[in-house]
């Protein structure tokens, strides 16, 4: 016999609709491959004019403007949170946690930020809270770490999540344009927002890593402890120079679990062009997981849309739907693993850790400047691999000189630029960029 589990979903935008859609178009789908019935019974949004129904809410039992008709409503099994934002969005997740429904939702801000204080009270409820549409769109990444990655200590995890910032260094190397024209042209085509400063200052990445990292390395990170630094100083001049190297320049998240501490980063990295995650491209995000077992894995797929997260979404209802028809509590922790929710171990200044960097100099062509600013860095320790100076060039004349750096730690390197851009000779601040090697 089949069994009947109720949904409700809050929130009717992008990936609203998507998810409505996938639930009630794929029903009869998702019932053939499950065996239950998983009913989308209600949609609430406060926009939605009840007199002017699309084809998706038409077939939705209940429409309305309340997301209190959804969390009041004892039918109801699964509560889907998709409104985005921090103080509505929490306020109805802790009443339906607390209303002893499981939650599903794709809000990273919210997780990153507050994620401990809903983590705690899907726990004393003994219900679940689904979050795979918050980190990579429709590309499976909490399922793989919290359940197919479980027999793995999780070492390090990259990623590119914010398809944004993909598509505009994309674009800027194949049409040899400057940021700001190519985020205007962007916001054009409707693949950056009217206000983008979450998406190409890193701080949407952040959200992610912050997710991914808490589930890979078995504790939660404070968000406000990550490194962010976006691409909006990346100029057309880096895309050129690190084509000459045979590189690409990407927004890259970053993670690591030491034995006395975990890095979790947000930066522009120069890949080698031998790098898969080198040749991921526009819109698309790719994630890497590399574990003690397995050694590295990569996914790679759409990372935002209505139908991409809806589809994760649906995973997750589905997930818990099957969870209910089973008489299970608690299959899998809600974070994947069992101890408290805590802040087991310190994140690493960025300072402290050590790479290989990418500086570029913006200069006077003066005698004696390539000698100067290759003194200062060695003044600090920091070893010069490989020089590039334009080819025509004349005294006087302001030009960009790039260097090439060893491993070096990085406070090394901010102390060299802090000097050399006290300089009479620099025109310029010095950009710098690190350079992940070939692994």
């Amino acid at each position: 016999m089949s069994k009947k589990v109720n949904a409700g979903l809050i929130g009717y935008g992008t990936v609203g609709k998507g998810t409505a859609e996938i639930l009630l178009k794929n029903k009869q789908n998702i019932f053939e491959k499950t065996g239950i019935d998983i009913c989308l019974k209600t949609i609430a949004d406060i926009k939605i004019d009840k007199t002017k129904l699309d084809d998706t809410l038409a077939l939705c039992q209940v429409v309305t403007n309340s997301a209190e008709d959804i969390i009041n409503d004892p039918e109801i099994d699964i509560v889907i949170e998709l409104v985005g934002g921090y103080t509505f969005a929490k306020d109805i997740m802790l009443k339906a946690l607390n209303a002893k429904k499981h939650v599903v939702t794709a809000n990273k801000a919210l997780l990153a930020v507050h994620g401990e204080e809903i983590f705690r009270a899907a726990q004393a409820n003994n219900v679940t809270i689904g979050f795979e549409g918050a980190v990579g769109g429709g590309i499976p990444l909490i399922g793989v770490l919290k359940e197919d990655l479980v027999g793995n200590n999780i070492k390090e995890i990259f990623g590119i999540i914010n398809g944004t910032a993909n598509y505009i260094l994309s674009s800027m190397e194949a049409e040899g344009k400057e940021f700001s024209e190519v985020l205007k042209a962007a916001q054009e085509k409707g693949y950056a927002e009217a206000d983008p400063t979450f998406d190409i200052e890193g701080i949407d990445t952040a959200h992610k890593i912050a997710i991914l990292a808490s589930i890979g390395f078995k504790t939660l990170v404070p968000f406000d402890k990550i490194y962010v630094e976006g691409i909006s100083n990346i100029k057309k001049v880096d895309i050129e120079f690190a084509k000459k190297l045979n590189c690409k320049i990407k927004l890259l998240a970053i993670a690591k679990k030491h034995d006395d501490c975990i890095e979790v980063r947000v930066h522009p990295t120069i890949l080698p062009n031998a790098e898969m995650m080198a040749q991921v491209s526009g819109v698309f995000n790719a994630v890497e997981f590399i574990g003690d077992s397995v050694d590295k894995t990569m996914y790679y797929g759409r990372g935002a849309g209505g139908k991409p997260t809806g589809s994760a979404v649906t995973a997750d209802v589905v997930s818990i739907a099957r969870d209910i028809a089973s008489g299970c509590a608690e299959r899998v922790p809600v974070l994947g693993f069992t101890r408290d929710f805590d802040y087991y171990y310190p994140i690493r200044d960025i300072k402290d850790i050590k790479s290989k960097f990418y500086l570029r100099f913006t200069v006077l062509d003066e005698p004696g400047t390539l000698a100067k600013i290759a003194g200062i860095l060695g003044k600090y320790g920091i070893s010069i691999s490989q020089a590039i100076q334009p080819d025509d060039r004349a005294p006087g004349e302001v030009v960009t000189m790039v260097f090439m750096t060893h491993k070096t730690v990085a406070h090394n390197i901010m102390k060299a630029i802090a000097e050399i851009d006290g300089e009479d000779c620099v025109t310029d601040k010095t950009v710098a960029i690190r350079v992940k090697e070939l692994v």
